[in-house]
């Protein structure tokens, strides 16, 4: 089991940041470009695990390249189901971070309660990033 999920089943999202590459891209189900940085993709992984209740990972697949972990949670009254796509560098760092989920509705909720704290989560990634 990659170590991003074991934080992520144990609610360490403090413990995600040292498993992202210094230059990663996450890939969001809800905006168009894409975010990149180790502190700011930490920041919006944080501010996920304060959207989504009820997280469980139910699938991991793997190959050479990397990780599909298929999840299960809950945003306000809606099921969610999706798939984090995780590229892997040679040591083990997650290089590109991309999230798909279903249905539309839950998509939009999350889109809403994200953006709704974006601020907060630039802020906190300006903080970690000036020490």
């Amino acid at each position: 089991m990659h170590p991003f999920r074991v934080a992520v089943e144990a609610e360490d999202f403090e413990a995600i940041p040292a498993l992202l590459a210094e230059d990663v891209t996450f890939l969001s189900p809800v905006a168009f470009r894409p975010y990149q940085g180790r502190e700011l993709v930490g920041a919006i992984l944080r501010g996920v695990g304060r959207v989504l209740t009820d997280f469980a990972y139910v699938r991991e697949l793997a190959d050479a390249d990397g990780l599909a972990l298929v999840f299960t949670a809950r945003i306000d009254d809606r099921e969610v189901h999706g798939c984090d796509f995780l590229r892997l560098d040679s040591a083990g760092l997650i290089t590109e971070f991309c999230v798909m989920l279903r249905p539309l509705s839950a998509a939009q909720a999350m889109a809403e309660r994200m953006g709704a704290q974006f601020d907060a989560i630039k802020a906190d990634a300006a903080a970690r990033i000036a020490g």
